[in-house]
């Protein structure tokens, strides 16, 4: 029997998702495309998560598509759904962390991420990465553009001129660099790489899930909307988070009571 290509841990109310083809760096093929697209689905309806780590094995993060494990042209016709798909394989895989997912996701970013790797990465929420991690555009030398929504995050998260230069040149952005522009939020040393991740995770997890979900859902829109919009939009998810009457006065309760809240979720 194969070894799974996407190993699913839980640790509490922290799921962790570690891309499992260390042989090829972790290189994304069609069989690792569909299991992350799934496991995300299966994540998104599991109240018991409420924070995902996603980090790969061995020495990458991810090296990007694995040409050699694409749906070949000429192949078994895929189902007629997937083919008037428009955004194909790269726009679902990159939903379904940003948004099927719909909870707090963290990458720990552990090596080598490039092309549609890299794109994974900055899927994620935050991005904790170690002196080993290394980031590469890659698009260009393959005579490509980029995918799986590279040009929408990376100039949100390191500004336009900035993703111009790594898009431009696909040169290697090394560790410290990566933490100075934002692409990692936070650098640590490699032996410490999960053990600052799941600390995250389970600061974000000491508190209310319906609040991270709300406050993620907010600022994932605010980019789109003006100021008016986005003030309407906030005062609509503060309602939503609101929907959950236990953690509502667990918080009034355990601040009165001097002691650690214990949020349900419910």
């Amino acid at each position: 029997m194969s070894e799974k290509v996407l190993l699913l841990e839980r640790k509490d109310k922290v799921a962790i998702l570690t891309l499992n083809r260390p042989a090829t760096l972790n290189a994304l093929n069609t069989e690792l495309q569909d299991s992350i697209i799934e496991a995300c689905q299966e994540l998104r309806n599991d109240d018991s998560v409420w924070a995902v780590i996603m980090t790969g094995a061995g020495r990458a993060f991810s090296s990007g598509a694995d040409v050699r494990g694409q749906r070949q042209e000429g192949g078994e016709v895929p189902p007629r759904q997937e083919r008037l798909d428009a955004y194909g394989w790269v726009g679902r895989l990159s939903t379904a962390i940003y948004k099927t997912l719909d909870k707090p996701v963290i990458a720990a970013v552990n090596g080598v991420t490039a092309g549609a790797g890299m794109s994974v990465a900055l899927a994620c929420d935050m991005r904790i990465g170690s002196e080993k991690a290394r980031f590469k555009v890659v698009f260009p030398e393959r005579s490509l553009s980029p995918d799986t929504g590279m040009s929408y995050y990376l100039p949100r998260i390191v500004g336009y001129s900035r993703a111009c230069d790594l898009i431009f040149t696909s040169r290697y952005v090394e560790a410290e660099e990566a933490f100075r522009i934002g692409l990692l939020d936070r650098l640590v040393p490699s032996e410490n790489l999960m053990d600052e991740a799941l600390k995250v995770a389970d600061q974000i997890v000491s508190l209310p899930p319906m609040a991270t979900q709300a406050g993620r859902r907010v600022l994932q829109q605010s980019m789109e909307l003006n100021f008016d919009e986005q003030l309407r939009n906030e005062y609509y998810h503060l309602i939503i988070a609101r929907r959950a009457p236990h953690d509502m006065q667990e918080q009034r309760d355990s601040f009165l009571e001097k002691r650690p809240p214990r949020f349900t979720g419910k």
